[in-house]
């Protein structure tokens, strides 16, 4: 048996639990001495992003659902995770260290091992027309957003154990479907109680709770229109607004049914970019480049700024 540590032993044991357990240890990287642009591979169509553990990042791909894996350090990259044939959209990595990967089109999620790639689980959740879209995780569950379908899908994490199934939560009140991208990007509101979703097609922002009723968040007048991807720190919310290539600052209220545009950040090196993450003092954007024909050849980057 091991004896236990005391006075500075334990102390620095505390914080190198500590620095494991948040995942990222952003702390321990500069990331000013960081490159600011990251070339993905030509074609690979990226949209979703997810950071850590450590300086890395973990980006989908819309062509054939590849992961890409890059040091953020370094920016150089390799692929992660061979596609399944479904897009990878939405990425969220928890606790466990699985990466939950949204198939759009496809209409399935999927769990890998993020330290080997290796398929954990996948998940059917409709058969008809669907545009699985983007993840939130919670103590509990994933939550995942269906651009064409009503609904939001709920996979229970009970005592950390992936489901069988995942269940099918209607979405009622104010948040009306119509032609286009319906629910896009979700986050948690800042007191943990609900979710915070945009709807790209009409601009509008919307509480969601986990019964699935909706009410629309009073923006004073302003709009998120062609909302992607969405980040909360704190009560601060930076919303991805990607053919306008810019990122909308918001400050809410603690339940999410309040909040204010203080900012809008462009930067040129932005072309349709589509989520977001952060590492430390930066956020990192994916260029869809959703006006931009694909091709096997079309270039592709993710790019850093400061965090407003």
């Amino acid at each position: 048996m091991m004896r236990p540590l005391s006075g500075i032993g334990a102390i620095i044991c505390a914080l190198v639990l500590t620095i494991t357990m948040n995942g990222s240890a952003e702390a321990a990287v500069d990331p000013g001495n960081m490159p600011t642009s990251i070339v993905l591979p030509d074609g690979f169509q990226p949209e979703g992003i997810a950071i850590g553990p450590g300086p890395y990042a973990f980006i989908g791909s819309m062509a054939d659902g590849s992961i890409y894996r890059t040091d953020l350090r370094t920016g150089r990259g390799a692929i992660f995770s061979r596609g399944s044939g479904t897009p990878a959209l939405g990425i969220k990595i928890d606790s466990h260290g699985r990466m939950f990967v949204a198939g759009g089109t496809g209409g399935d999620v999927r769990v890998l091992d993020s330290h080997t790639g290796r398929v954990l689980a996948s998940y059917r959740l409709t058969t008809g027309e669907a545009f699985v879209n983007d993840i939130v995780l919670t103590k509990d569950a994933a939550w995942v957003t269906d651009s064409t379908n009503p609904v939001l899908y709920k996979l229970p994490l009970n005592s950390g154990r992936l489901p069988a199934a995942a269940q099918r939560i209607p979405l009622t009140g104010d948040l009306v479907y119509g032609e286009g991208f319906n629910a896009n990007g979700i986050t948690p509101t800042p007191d943990g109680q609900g979710f915070i979703v945009v709807q790209s097609n009409t601009g509008g922002l919307f509480r969601v709770d986990p019964s699935g009723r909706t009410r629309r968040v009073n923006l004073h007048g302003e709009s998120l229109k062609e909302g992607d991807g969405l980040l909360l720190r704190g009560r601060t919310l930076y919303a991805v607004q990607n053919r306008l290539n810019a990122v909308a600052v918001l400050e809410l209220n603690a339940t999410g049914t309040d909040g204010r545009v203080v900012r809008r950040v462009t930067d040129p090196r932005f072309d349709v970019p589509a989520t977001i993450a952060a590492y430390g003092s930066r956020l990192y954007l994916p260029n869809a480049r959703f006006d931009t024909p694909p091709t096997p050849t079309t270039p592709y980057t993710a790019v850093a700024i400061p965090r407003p």
